[in-house]
């Protein structure tokens, strides 16, 4: 058996397979002020609210489920990381974690909780092998004009800066999806990952040639938590009057930032609400939301030449209708023409096509299955 573990910005998520079979998937999550865990074990759903105490020991809930239906042969945690040594899919040793745990010095926030969650899976399992699962992987086909900065190239060379990219097991799983039976795959395709962490990504023949994460998953879009991309000399004011340490305003951009800064709260479902009593600040979080995930796109549709097909995926690309629709509103010149009815009923767990039947340019919605490639990623690293 298998165990993947997905530490992301806002949740965490587990799932145990016996070969291709689920044999059980646990998804730890804040939502509002309470934690929330959903468990599928043997094709039964439940969810109960847990303590935050137990939402920090969400790795050891989960091995107590998994220990009673067999021995694992390996453990895959994706990981998230910049650095091109990071890129590879790698078999966890003193050698990566000492490279992970210097890593931390650039981004500490995403990679400290990786650290320990690695650190607790060697505790709960320690005879079985552990595998990191790269995230950004799958943006190893970014061109150079694609992934530079323009910066001195002592720096870039120093300290390895470059746009590197993440989300990529999610797009793994959309570019399955998108593949016929035939294995063709639509040549031009922008895919809207939006979830508490945003990118878009611009795929050409299913390979990725532009990406809006870069260096850190930072860069780019507004995010539940996130600043997106802003002036750097924003930052170097804030440095300077603001009395806080770099690694504090880090903090801040990753943590304070996005969708909670000016609406006051992380969570687009709780927004829409206060914009439905009139609250002013919620409604211009979810304008400035819409409004950047739609310059991204007819970016990336200049950067293609063109678009054959749009997919949301992602927590708010899976399951809001309402986004959906306001991020579509005006771009029609890209000959996007969504049907209404066919996005009001897809409202997360299933896949299907959102678009008017006579629309040359197909929209799609498709829940990603990141927990999948990692257990395919892991057990081929195992054998």
């Amino acid at each position: 058996m298998i165990l993947t573990a997905n530490i992301g910005s806002a949740s965490k998520k587990y799932s145990l397979f016996r070969d291709a079979q689920e044999m059980i998937s646990a998804h730890f999550e804040k939502s509002g002020q309470d934690f929330i865990v959903s468990w599928k074990k043997d094709g039964a759903v439940s969810q109960e609210v847990i303590t935050p105490d137990q939402y920090e020991m969400a790795a050891e809930l989960v091995t107590t489920h998994a220990k009673q239906h067999g021995t694992l042969i390996g453990i895959g945690i994706r990981v998230v990381a910049p650095g091109k040594y990071f890129q590879e899919h790698r078999r966890i040793d003193d050698e990566y974690l000492t490279k992970l745990a210097k890593a931390q010095e650039f981004a500490p926030l995403h990679i400290s909780a990786t650290l320990a969650e690695i650190q607790e899976m060697k505790k709960l399992f320690p005879q079985t092998l552990l595998f990191a699962i790269s995230d950004s992987n799958f943006h190893k086909t970014l061109p150079e004009v694609a992934s530079c900065y323009a910066l001195p190239r002592e720096f870039v060379n120093q300290f390895e800066l470059r746009r590197f990219g993440y989300h990529g097991l999610s797009l793994q799983s959309i570019v399955k999806k998108l593949r016929g039976t035939d294995g063709a795959i639509p040549e031009k395709v922008i895919v809207c990952h939006l979830g508490s962490g945003c990118s878009i990504t611009a795929l050409k023949n299913g390979q990725s040639i532009e990406t809006s994460m870069g260096f850190s998953p930072l860069e780019g879009l507004v995010m539940a938590t996130r600043s997106g991309s802003i002036d750097p000399s924003v930052i170097l004011l804030l440095a300077e009057k603001s009395g806080l340490s770099l690694r504090d305003l880090e903090k801040k951009l990753n943590n304070e930032s996005g969708l909670l800064a000016i609406g006051g709260s992380s969570d687009i479902r709780e927004l829409l609400k206060l914009e439905k009593k009139g609250d002013a600040a919620a409604k211009l979080a979810l304008e400035l939301f819409s409004y950047r995930v739609r310059q991204y796109i007819g970016a990336y549709a200049a950067t293609l030449g063109g678009v054959d097909a749009l997919v949301f995926t992602g927590t708010a690309g899976e399951r809001s209708a309402i986004m959906r629709a306001r991020i579509l509103a005006g771009l029609e010149f890209l000959k996007l023409k969504p049907a209404a009815r066919a996005n009001n009923k897809i409202l997360g767990g299933t896949d299907g096509q959102i678009s008017k039947p006579e629309s040359k340019i197909p929209i799609y919605v498709f829940t990603t299955n990141e927990a999948e490639e990692i257990r395919q990623i892991a057990k081929g690293l195992s054998s």
